[in-house]
């Protein structure tokens, strides 16, 4: 199974989600029988890949977040300590 195929949601794996699209509407009975199955491959390898990006970004993100947080709690300790 892969997730929807629009291409809004999917700008890294666009191209391959035409091919494969195009694939289904220009053979729609061999369709069944592996004639696209090719294209799947790269189009599942495309959205690990994309996958792996989102997740390495929202890491980051994540990261940087927890800092903000940490020297927030920091600041407030340091405030409560003085009064």
């Amino acid at each position: 199974m892969h997730p929807h195929l629009t291409l809004h949601m999917h700008p890294m794996c666009a191209e391959i989600i035409e091919e494969f699209q195009k694939c289904h509407v220009d053979h729609p009975m061999k369709k069944f029988f592996g004639e696209c199955t090719e294209l799947k491959i790269k189009l599942d390898r495309c959205f690990r890949q994309e996958k792996a990006v989102k997740r390495k970004a929202n890491f980051e993100e994540s990261k940087k977040f927890k800092e903000q947080l940490q020297a927030y709690k920091k600041e407030m300790a340091e405030k409560a300590n003085e009064s």
